[in-house]
């Protein structure tokens, strides 16, 4: 079941919770609160898209359960040691002492403490240890992340040893759940449609609600496109554009090519990123920026860029040094622009202020893309807008058009050892990269040799909305959109980037620009086709929002589910052009 009712919650403004600083719960908060004290139950599933606040939810049923002398003791399990400390701040504010330095060998701790935090590498490490002590008291174990119990055999094993015993368990998760066979610890699965199990949740609050409810921030995908040039092993010098129709593996290849702090792409959407997070800053002064990076080399690199372009260090946060949580603490309370880190800054870690970020990573999993986007989803008050800068890469692009769809957890294909646990995702993957192998040549070796960039579109709502012909990194045309002000409202967003649109096709209409007058779209290249019958699409979309106050993401949805295909981000020619005619077809019928 959902604990969503059908009637939409209340906004979280300003009846409850005031953008997080109101001692009062958000509508959804209370809403799961008020299910999990009808039903009081031992195993409690709560799904929620990040920035919604299931620390503040987690943490009321705590007070509550330990009020009323339910429990005596909390354990939390955290995926990382920084948000060991992170809950541990929060349960302090709510009045809930819990000790962040507690190892399974360490046996008691003080007295002040009602509560531990460990994480699941620390469970799996000495489950026994941990076992006992929730024998010994009457414990409410909140499992944080519960997705991350699945990430090693002995985890999940280990979860499930040591947490049997406890009178409580509080599940949470705000990504994706793996598609495995391997049953996720206190997880209740049921058939589905098909007759595989699946997770079933006890109270879920996704992305499009969020929004809805002003609780998250809107996202602009900014789509960057480009030419690559690498040389294979062999010697062979390739060429392609970024996001054309490629294999897979030349896929991977040209966002590495991309990716090189040497070429030319990386610092024209840095530099892009820098003016977006300053127009940003014009409304949220302390708005900052987020780098996203492959290694500690490329972090480093990307952070030389930044330096030159914003005329200000960045923070670099690697994942394996000493004091890197305290450095994302510093970070969080200043107002520096600029923060890149290697992988560690994904789910969970809190910097509110974070409101523009770079994709600048070869991780593509369903599972990372969800929890990196999720950290700049976090409103603090009404009106601000994220940013998020990513190469146009088929299955990105993807990821970001059904960032409001949620999945549950599939016991699907079986994963047979540790280093098969991404397995499931690489599945994912294969779907969304469905193209034919490239030589084995192209696996061996590769050398960026270098790379352009060039402002693809925006993608918002599932809708892409850009401008005709190429349009280069520094232009005019790039500027309106990177001009939007940081401070609207999701319908504000969409009418502007709508209008910005239009009124550039007018001023060249106007203009006479373009000598050469293109008979039919199949005389355009690929790239361009799929721009003019994506824009198409977009505006006939938005013509029929006015006509019926349908929302955009509904109608492309709706239009996917009759025609079929991808969204319209990846989809092909034939397939945009079939949903050109059927919504066509539709408001014939309805004028008829």
């Amino acid at each position: 079941m959902t604990g969503r009712p059908d009637a939409p919650l209340p906004p979280a403004w300003p009846d409850r919770a005031a953008w997080g600083t109101a001692p009062s719960l958000r509508a959804w908060q209370q809403a799961a609160v008020d299910d999990y004290r009808a039903r009081q139950p031992r195993d409690f599933l709560a799904v929620a898209t990040p920035g919604a606040g299931k620390t503040t939810f987690a943490l009321t049923v705590a007070a509550d359960l330990l009020s009323r002398r339910i429990v005596d003791r909390i354990t939390v399990v955290a995926p990382t040691e920084h948000l060991k400390t992170q809950w541990a701040e929060a349960a302090a504010r709510a009045g809930i002492p819990i000790d962040p330095a507690y190892s399974a060998g360490k046996g008691r701790t003080s007295d002040d403490y009602v509560g531990i935090a460990v994480t699941y590498a620390g469970v799996a490490v000495n489950p026994l240890a941990m076992r006992i002590r929730t024998e010994r008291f009457k414990t409410l174990v909140i499992l944080d992340e519960i997705h991350h119990a699945g990430d090693a055999l002995s985890w999940g094993d280990g979860v499930r040893e040591a947490f049997d015993p406890a009178t409580r368990r509080l599940s949470l998760t705000g990504t994706p759940f793996r598609s495995d066979i391997n049953p996720i610890p206190f997880i209740t699965y049921a058939p589905g449609d098909d007759g595989i199990p699946t997770s079933t949740a006890d109270f879920t609050y996704g992305y499009a609600h969020a929004l809805a409810d002003h609780v998250v921030r809107p996202v602009l995908f900014m789509a960057y496109s480009g030419e690559m040039t690498w040389r294979t092993r062999a010697g062979d010098e390739i060429a392609a554009r970024l996001g054309e129709p490629l294999t897979k593996d030349m896929h991977a290849h040209a966002l590495r090519t991309a990716l090189d702090p040497q070429g030319s792409w990386m610092p024209a959407v840095l530099q892009a990123a820098d003016k977006r997070l300053s127009e940003v800053r014009r409304h949220v002064p302390d708005a900052g920026g987020m780098v996203i990076a492959s290694d500690q080399d490329s972090a480093r690199a990307y952070a030389a860029l930044l330096k030159k372009i914003s005329g200000e260090a960045p923070t670099v946060v690697l994942s394996d040094e000493k004091g890197a949580s305290k450095k994302i603490a510093t970070f969080t309370e200043s107002d520096k622009r600029w923060l890149v880190a290697v992988r560690m800054v994904s789910e969970g870690v809190d910097v509110p202020r974070l409101a523009v970020g770079v994709w600048a990573t070869t991780t593509s999993t369903p599972l990372f893309f969800a929890q990196a986007v999720g950290r700049f989803v976090r409103a603090r008050s009404r009106g601000e807008t994220a940013s998020v800068f990513l190469p146009s890469v088929p299955h990105l692009l993807e990821f970001a058009s059904d960032m409001e769809a949620q999945r549950d957890h599939v016991l699907g294909r079986r994963v047979t050892d540790e280093d098969d646990i991404f397995a499931a995702e690489e599945g994912l993957l294969a779907a969304a990269n469905a193209e034919d192998a490239a030589s084995g040549e192209l696996e061996m070796s590769w050398e960026a040799l270098g790379s352009t960039a060039s402002f693809d579109h925006v993608l918002y709502e599932g809708a892409q909305f850009g401008h005709s012909g190429e349009v280069l990194a520094g232009s005019e045309e790039e500027m309106d959109f990177l001009g939007i002000p940081g401070l609207l409202e999701p319908d504000q967003v969409r009418e502007l980037l709508h209008s910005r649109q239009s009124e550039r096709a007018r001023k060249r209409t106007i203009e006479g620009n373009g000598d050469r007058v293109v008979d039919s779209v199949e005389q355009l290249s690929t790239h361009q086709q799929l721009g003019v019958l994506r824009r198409e699409l977009n505006g006939l979309v938005a013509a029929w929002h006015h006509r019926t106050g349908q929302a955009h993401g509904i109608t492309h949805s709706a239009l996917r589910k009759e025609c079929g295909g991808p969204p319209a981000a990846v989809a092909n020619a034939e397939q945009l052009a079939e949903r050109i005619n059927r919504i066509r077809e539709w408001a014939m019928k309805q004028t008829s």
